[in-house]
């Protein structure tokens, strides 16, 4: 009876919840009704939680009282509070970009729009750009304050890729690109496009973008240009597939002006009379000879679903054919794609395996446009009897091709046969396992691999004038082979722990990362010349990064925010003494909107003032090994007879005491919404350091063994300011309207070089040797250097007359001045979303201004005497306003600087979705769309964006595009 007694006491002084405890359970749809699996559900300052499964199911018990939390990457966060009644709870997501509870992928881990406090800019697949996307960069082109992408004019090519605007002077500039948690090689394979030509677009679901050093601090020593983060797309639980099919047609949109064949001979009688008599009968457009209409397309196929009903899985096929504008210019690439993303022991081990592989082929058109622009027009494309395959060519009198002429660019590019393929390979494992003991503890495990075998060959028949000249006229063609071997492994194992105390949070990241490149390069060399060098295998100094890192994020009250991080990283390109590093940063934010005064405020939806400092390393040089004495032996053509042959060994440059490039940033920024999200936005500002750059810089005679050699010479510094806005013009059920604005201002200026001695750069065609940058200290880098151009009395410019900027009254060299700069100080981005009941119509506009381009096309070409050299040279139309004759007399001139400032419309898309057409859940969506549409500029070249470098001597044009598509989901 006693023990019954106490038994009965006993529960009666157990907690009075335990009575209340229920099973709660339900199902989280999407804003279409379709399961969402892998939605975080936490339970409201409790360690307690759980995620949907494949069918986007949960269950989950609960106190009386207790509020769930349901949050999923670009949806708005719900919570629900339990009454103890509602045992069913289901949820449908709701659609929400400013949403501060949306989890954002940063460097091994991720956070909360609202944790975040660095400069981090997140870009979902919604709001991705639309058109001829062929490569993933283009996806968010003009979308990021900070970011720019300069995309080129070939098929499947590259872009220039600046965040910031890029923090070295002569070492890689461009931004880490971290693919599912593996850092990519920028160095791409030979014989192919781009480090991003062969990922499929189609494939990525959002991009992360680390602007600032205290966001990207955790990546150490690549991290000093900004990381660019990818998340491709993952398996969910209910079978979905796509099938986008689109065709597209590009046109040439402009060309340079140059004499038509009337203009020019019509030039050459009242210059060179005597030279009246070389000119041909023909009326030909050489720039219309070598273009085309290029057409394209792309398909798309890829299935989502769970595998025996269990395993999350994604399959994906690409097509891609793209042809160039050049004739002869073609991309076509190949891809599949595999992600199995199963969840075991209650979901305490994830697993995420991505696979990848990728056939790209390539034929490459050589830049004829020189030769199309020289070529004269009176000329035809092909000649009767002609001795090179039927094309016209200059010929000496005994017949054979003339040298110091411009070769015919049509048979240029249709007897050039330069072609690659590339099988490409890459994937990650990741192993994310929950401790059973401790489920705050995780250990996270990353396993990615990268390889390219690619190989190509260049030939020309012997009825190429371009081919091997064995015997003087005597032309024999060329053929050559190559092949490369890139290899890129990585390891990163991280712990992470997180919890909360009370009001506290707190989570803690620790791990050590390792990665190795590889690159094995073979070529044959010129095989048809016996004066070529053998054919020979080079295999590159393996270049090893490890590191080690940890961060800590703390919060109180979901309020206060701290940040901080420590990353110790080696690489293997520096002596022992120099190879390791330590890169801090600390952060931290104030979520003001969250403050009793403002948190049920009607007009503020959001308020956060965010600051944070860093520090980042630059080890990105050509040169792997200059620390170590090596020497290089020479070829079979350059050896010492003395009886039998002797090779010699060379000494190379070494530098023992070469070292780390030091970026140090601090960030100010501020994040704001207005009326529950309806008009939102963020304004950074920043300033960086850059200090003990790389450059190749002079070796004093009898120093080093080179006269040149990489050295920690410089420092420059870089200050901007970023806003990002977004409104919501119209929200309504059957309307809504969407815009973007984005603007950038930069100024950037070198502090401190070497001696301060100028450094000449930007050579340019037109003479021997001729420059028309420097980096100097007080201006920008790769500034304009030129002489200041006198004018008469009408406005025209004088031949060779130019100011005396010194007043010594001679002008030289000392009167060249500062005239400008090739990199643009504002960069601006707008982008107009709206939908219409079944309609949809978007169009991005792209806008720089600020830089200016030197036209190397007209300082080089446009002067009368090009009428009279070997065979006379066309003359691009300029040369009618300015009458000049001679080109050293005008070369360096500040005439040929034009302002490069432009406003271009990038993309125009229409659209219109058929759903649920044949049964629920299905959407069949016709489109069609411009790309390139226009160009407003004041620039007289072809294209005022050429990137950084601001020198204009041809490009690969871009076209304008015409698109038509289809896109199916069921």
């Amino acid at each position: 009876m006693r023990t019954i007694k106490l038994l009965g006491l006993l529960l009666m002084l157990l907690p009075i919840s335990i009575f209340a405890q229920s099973t709660v359970s339900g199902t989280v749809v999407d804003d279409i009704g379709m399961p969402v699996p892998g939605v975080n559900i936490a339970v409201k300052n409790t360690t307690k939680g759980t995620t949907t499964d494949f069918d986007g199911n949960y269950s989950i018990v609960l106190e009386s009282g207790e509020t769930l939390s349901f949050s999923y990457v670009g949806y708005r966060t719900q919570e629900v509070t339990f009454d103890g009644n509602n045992t069913t709870i289901d949820i449908s997501l709701v659609e929400d970009a400013q949403s501060l509870n949306e989890v954002v992928v940063v460097g091994y881990g991720d956070q909360t729009v609202k944790s975040i406090s660095g400069s981090v800019a997140s870009v979902t697949e919604k709001d991705f750009n639309k058109g001829n996307i062929v490569t993933s960069e283009s996806l968010i082109q003009g979308r990021v304050p900070g970011l720019s992408v300069t995309k080129g004019g070939g098929p499947g090519s590259g872009s220039e890729i600046r965040i910031r605007g890029g923090s070295s002077l002569f070492a890689n500039n461009s931004p880490l690109i971290v693919l599912d948690g593996l850092p990519l090689d920028n160095n791409q394979a030979d014989g192919t496009r781009s480090i991003l030509s062969s990922i499929n677009p189609n494939d990525i679901e959002s991009f992360s973008v680390l602007k600032d050093a205290s966001a990207a601090a955790i990546y150490g020593i690549r991290g000093s240009n900004g990381v660019i983060i990818i998340n491709t797309k993952k398996g969910r639980g209910k079978l979905s597939v796509n099938l986008d099919v689109q065709q597209n047609i590009t046109t040439i949109d402009n060309t340079i002006d140059v004499l038509d064949a009337g203009q020019f001979r019509n030039l050459v009688r009242e210059n060179f009379p005597d030279r009246l008599a070389e000119l041909g009968n023909a009326n030909t457009n050489w720039q219309d000879e070598i273009y085309r209409n290029a057409k394209s397309s792309d398909i798309n196929l890829s299935a989502r679903g769970a595998l025996f009903g269990e395993i999350p899985a994604r399959l994906s096929l690409n097509r891609s054919d793209q042809q160039g504008l050049r004739r002869t210019s073609k991309f076509d690439r190949t891809t599949a794609s595999l992600s199995l993303n199963p969840r075991l022991f209650e979901d305490h081990l994830k697993i995420g395996l991505n696979a990848n592989y990728s056939n790209e082929d390539n034929r490459f058109a050589d830049g004829v446009e020189g030769n199309a622009i020289a070529f004269d027009p009176t000329q035809p494309v092909r000649s009767p009897g002609s001795p090179y395959g039927g094309f016209f060519e200059f010929q000496d009198n005994d017949g054979s091709a003339a040298s110091n002429v411009p070769r015919n660019p049509v048979a240029q590019l249709l007897q050039t046969n330069n072609i690659s393929n590339a099988d490409r390979f890459f994937g990650n494992l990741n192993l994310d396992y929950k401790f059973h003991f401790l489920p705050e503890l995780r250990l996270v495990t990353n396993l990615g691999y990268d390889r390219t075998e690619s190989g190509g060959s260049f030939s020309r028949p012997r009825e190429s004038a371009l081919g091997v000249n064995a015997e003087q006229g005597e032309f024999i063609g060329n053929e050559s082979r190559y092949s490369n071997k890139r290899t890129n492994t990585s390891a990163d194992a991280y712990f992470v722990y997180e919890n909360n105390f009370g009001d506290f949070g707190l989570k803690a990241t620790a791990g050590y990362s390792y990665q190795k490149f590889e690159n094995e390069q073979f070529t044959t060399n010129e095989l048809l010349d016996p004066n070529a060098q053998e054919a020979r295998t080079t295999i590159a100094d393996d270049v090893v990064l490890i590191g080690y890192f940890g961060r800590v994020n703390l919060d109180y009250k979901e309020k206060y925010f701290i940040n901080g991080s420590l990353r110790r990283d080696g690489v293997s390109k520096f002596a022992p003494e120099n190879r390791f590093e330590y890169f801090p940063s600390v952060s931290g934010a104030w979520q003001i909107s969250e403050e009793d005064f403002l948190k049920d405020s009607s007009v503020i939806s959001n308020l956060k003032l965010r600051a944070g400092w860093g520090k980042l390393g630059q080890q990105d040089v050509p040169s792997t090994s200059d620390y170590l004495r090596r020497y290089q032996t020479g070829l079979s053509n350059q050896q010492y007879r003395f009886g039998s042959p002797i090779t010699p060994f060379q000494p190379l440059y070494t530098n023992p005491n070469i070292s780390w490039e030091i970026l140090t940033e601090i960030n100010l920024g501020v994040d704001f919404a207005f009326f529950n999200d309806r008009f939102s936005g963020s304004v950074d500002v920043f300033q960086r350091t850059a200090d003990d750059l790389l450059s190749p810089a002079p070796v004093a005679d009898g120093a080093n063994f080179s006269n040149q050699g990489f050295q920690n010479i410089g420092q420059f510094d870089t200050k901007g300011i970023e806003v990002n806005l977004d409104y919501n013009v119209i929200r309504q059920d059957d309307l809504n309207w969407n815009v973007n604005y984005n603007v950038t201002a930069i100024d950037r200026e070198i502090t401190r070089l070497a001696f301060g001695q100028d450094i000449l750069a930007g050579g340019i065609a037109g003479g021997t040797g001729n420059n028309i940058q420097v980096l100097r200290e007080g201006t920008w880098p790769n500034s304009f250097f030129t002489y200041a151009q006198l004018y008469d009395q009408a406005g025209q410019p004088i031949e060779g007359a130019y100011a005396d900027i010194n007043g010594d009254g001679i002008v030289n060299e000392e009167d060249r001045y500062i005239s400008g700069n090739g990199q643009a100080d504002v960069l601006m981005g707008f982008q107009s979303n709206l939908t219409y009941k079944n309609f949809d119509f978007n169009f991005n506009l792209r806008a720089s201004f600020g830089n200016e381009i030197y036209n190397n096309v007209n300082s080089s070409r446009a002067q009368l005497g090009n009428l009279d050299l070997v065979s006379p040279n066309n003359l691009p139309t300029q040369v009618l306003e300015t009458g000049f004759a001679r080109t050293p007399d005008v070369i360096l001139s500040d005439f040929y600087l034009e302002d490069a400032s432009f406003l271009r419309m990038d993309n125009i898309t229409l659209g219109y979705t058929l759903r649920n057409f044949d049964r629920s859940s299905t959407s069949l969506r016709f489109w069609m769309g411009l790309q390139n549409a226009f160009v407003i500029t004041d620039y007289s070249g072809v294209d005022p964006e050429l990137g950084i470098g601001g020198i204009d001597n041809t490009i690969y044009p871009r076209g304008r595009t015409y698109l038509l598509g289809v896109n199916y989901n069921f």
